[in-house]
């Protein structure tokens, strides 16, 4: 019942905007501003019937991804050697505040600078990606019981042992938390580096291109495909975290 329910207000809600952005559409009624949502949907259409449109979304995805992958070794890297290290905790704390502050654009343009266009998505949306698990890697680190470790001490764990039965099952919720967090983010930046950047075959190319012809059911086409995707991001995430919790709670 209670899904029946939540799947009953999700369609409502979706009605509801879809009704809301038709009106709009109709009271400015130029499709140059905003596509009616018809028009998006032919669009949309078209462009998953083309030849290209999987090997682009598989790209894009690819490069986030990846960049995705290689933020969370990162992150996980570096909260445990500052976790480890006073030193390097010093030194690199503030190194990590600094590059989650600074706006994600800024580095896109200077990335270009330095890398090919087809590697700036994933070095940004790992950019992004690691402050965030850095985060919540270290906090799960700092907040392990004491009383275990006590334990471990007592019982003569290695520190093979003591990690994984220790630190391990206190760091992971903290670093799936991080990880659903960072990982729309990661698809959006990534995205967003892609129409900075131009890459061949990528999302974020179609966007720029339909911007630049006037094309605003494409592009609005092409924004539902990145929506699209965030969702399933975070819907996948969330089964992989509930599944995780479930088995834990057998064991």
């Amino acid at each position: 019942m209670f899904r029946r329910n939540k799947l009953f207000t999700g369609i409502t809600v979706l009605i509801f905007w879809l009704g809301v952005w038709a009106i709009a559409a109709r009271a400015v009624n130029q499709e140059l501003l905003i596509p009616a949502p018809a028009a998006v949907a032919r669009h949309l259409y078209r462009i998953m019937t083309s030849g290209t449109f999987l090997r682009v979304v598989s790209t894009s995805l690819l490069r986030v991804l990846g960049g995705f992958v290689c933020g969370c070794l990162c992150g996980v890297v570096l909260a445990v050697a500052c976790s480890i290290s006073p030193v390097l905790n010093a030194l690199l704390y503030p190194a990590v505040r600094i590059i989650s502050s600074i706006p994600v654009t800024s580095f896109i343009i200077l990335v270009m600078l330095w890398l090919k266009y087809t590697y700036v998505p994933v070095f940004i949306a790992a950019l992004l990606v690691t402050p965030i698990v850095f985060g919540n890697v270290r906090t799960g680190i700092q907040e392990t019981d004491p009383l275990l470790l006590e334990v471990a001490k007592v019982y003569r764990f290695t520190r093979l042992k003591t990690l994984m039965k220790v630190y391990v099952p206190s760091v992971m919720p903290y670093f799936y938390s991080g990880a659903l967090t960072s990982l729309g983010l990661a698809w959006k930046a990534g995205i967003a580096a892609e129409v900075l950047a131009l890459p061949k075959n990528a999302i974020g190319s179609g966007m720029y291109y339909s911007k630049l012809y006037l094309e605003t059911a494409d592009l609005f086409a092409w924004t539902v495909v990145v929506v699209a995707f965030s969702f399933f991001f975070e819907k996948l995430m969330q089964y992989l975290m509930k599944k995780r919790k479930e088995q834990e709670g057998e064991k």
